[in-house]
């Protein structure tokens, strides 16, 4: 798909994938070296595994970030100068359970830094899936409800949708290995139930427009401790990269994660 169809694919349905980014001769090695630094280091046990700042452990995944296919989108999207918000290492493993159905920040409502419902139809924040397994229905494709990007808060029983209940409209975001999934961040989505022996694998991409505040998820901010830590926030930390970790990063890359090196 060229980059206007996945535009209106995404503006219609919340969602789109882009397919192939990464090629099949170099997914293997990619899966297997992010799936052990996220077993290493992850801060949930399994059967899921969750590393947020995950360059800081490993970065095979950094020569792809900057990607034509899918910085053409996120350009189109937020215009120049758009940031990457946050890398998280990701694992479904078996026998890991439904979750909840939710929006990701800063939509979430339960998050102490939130845009407060009724939220603005507006794109913010992106989230990017990047498949290193395929995404199936029995590992625990992410699930998705289509055209929930459109609502003007997320799920909670109170409201439009009980979170702990499958959703009528609900699907599954497949696809194959190398895909990357681009979703709003308003979009409903939760963890799928993986009834396979094999771990799903992805890294989990966030970009953002330059001008949104994401001081909130930097630990040593004055946002992060009088928005998030004086008000018991559940929000995961974005550690800081080392100025010599980010020379490392290729060229092309490096204006997307700029913001984040510490200072």
């Amino acid at each position: 798909m060229q980059v206007d169809e996945l535009h209106a694919s995404f503006l219609r349905d919340g969602y789109c994938c882009v397919e192939g980014v990464i090629g099949p001769s170099e997914i293997e090695a990619i899966r297997d070296s992010v799936a052990r630094d996220v077993r290493a280091n992850s801060l949930l046990p399994p059967p899921q595994g969750y590393v947020p700042g995950f360059l800081r452990f490993n970065q095979a995944i950094a020569p792809y970030l900057a990607a034509p296919p899918v910085l053409a989108l996120i350009n189109k999207l937020f215009g120049p100068h758009a940031r990457i918000s946050m890398v998280t290492g990701s694992i479904n493993g078996p026998g890991i359970p439904r979750g909840d159905l939710h929006a990701d920040w800063p939509y979430n409502q339960k998050n102490a830094s939130h845009i407060p419902a009724p939220y603005p139809d507006s794109v913010l924040h992106v989230l990017t899936m990047w498949m290193l397994t395929d995404f199936t229905e029995e590992n625990g494709a992410t699930i998705i409800i289509p055209g929930t990007h459109r609502m003007s808060d997320h799920p909670r029983k109170s409201g439009a949708a009980d979170p702990k209940q499958p959703h009528p409209g609900e699907q599954r975001l497949l696809g194959k290995a190398g895909t990357v999934g681009v979703l709003d961040a308003r979009m409903w989505h939760a963890i799928a139930p993986n009834v396979t022996g094999e771990e799903r694998v992805a890294v989990i991409v966030r970009y953002a427009p330059w001008w949104l505040n994401l001081d909130p998820l930097r630990p040593g901010t004055a946002d992060r401790a009088d928005i998030v830590e004086a008000n018991n926030g559940v929000e995961s930390p974005v550690p800081a990269l080392t100025r010599e970790l980010f020379d490392t990063l290729p060229a092309e890359v490096r204006p997307l994660l700029s913001y984040g090196v510490a200072r």
